[in-house]
């Protein structure tokens, strides 16, 4: 039932949205996603510095948030423009959400995390501060759920104790009745950098684990890059985005089928974007 709605999901945005191909082969297609093809939602003004993104099941929108200020938004794939909003919080660099069960988790670009829920018309948060586990100049923008630790993680963006081919990560666990930051593995970029021949750190703009195969797919909007790793943490695939597409890609998310969408902030000469690519395999690996 799910995939039939997912299709006629994709056959009506098709109808207000529009599909670009440069056909330059440096932005090679992987074999479950065509990332040079995607359906492209445009969203409104009010959405132009949308970063994190959450997929929600149940009525096939996307929640999301925006920079610098406290609200959430829920955008209905089906009619964009029927967007809601509520404000949780004042202004902050808000960076990324992650929703689990029915909580919302934001994160600050400083490794904050904001809890935010809903009782009856009521919102309710609470933080937990990051400089109280790790002191240091450290700068995040990407949050993800990992269901086998039961904790979300968080991927440096730029810090201070990270070398370039290194990029930190953090759990926060959310399980134990009082939440709290750990260390985690960090990831190995050496052979990111071999194969694209570069020296520069990879500056993580959006993660998040695929449900169909447990890879972890790793957004850079500054290089332009979808880096995947496995269940193990071990490099596997790097692609190259095309910057006419994905200008500044802030947000990634995934359908429970493993249809992929990327959210894309506005910029100088266009406007904020859901980039909507089905999951060609169809959901077998």
């Amino acid at each position: 039932m799910f995939r039939i709605e997912f299709f006629l999901l994709f056959f009506f945005v098709s109808s207000v949205s529009c599909t670009y191909n440069d056909g330059d082969k440096n932005f090679q297609d992987s074999s479950m996603y065509d990332f040079a093809h995607p359906k492209v939602i445009k969203l409104g003004d009010e959405l132009n510095e949308i970063s994190g993104i959450v997929y929600y099941p149940k009525d096939t929108s996307v929640f999301a948030i925006v920079d610098e200020e406290g609200r959430l938004y829920k955008i209905p794939l089906k009619q964009p423009g029927n967007t809601r909003q509520w404000k949780f919080d004042k202004k902050h660099d808000f960076e990324d959400l992650v929703l689990v069960d029915s909580t919302f988790y934001v994160l600050v670009s400083n490794g904050d995390i904001e809890k935010v829920r809903f009782k009856g018309d009521e919102i309710i948060t609470s933080s937990s501060n990051f400089s109280d586990f790790l002191k240091g100049e450290n700068e995040f923008e990407s949050l993800y759920y990992d269901k086998d630790s039961a904790s979300l993680v968080m991927m440096c963006k730029s810090c201070e104790a990270d070398p370039k081919k290194s990029v930190s990560r953090f759990l926060y666990t959310i399980s134990d009745s009082v939440p709290a930051y750990k260390t985690a593995l960090s990831l190995n970029m050496a052979p990111v950098a071999e194969k694209l021949a570069i020296n520069k750190h990879l500056k993580a703009s959006a993660a998040a684990i695929n449900p169909v195969n447990k890879d972890l797919y790793v957004v850079s909007s500054i290089l332009k890059l979808v880096v995947i790793f496995d269940a193990k943490g071990d490099f596997k695939e790097v692609y190259k985005l095309d910057p006419v597409l994905y200008k500044q890609p802030e947000g990634i998310a995934f359908t429970p089928e493993g249809n992929l969408i990327i959210s894309n902030e506005w910029s100088e000469d266009g406007f904020a974007t859901l980039l909507l690519m089905k999951n060609k395999k169809g959901g077998e690996q």
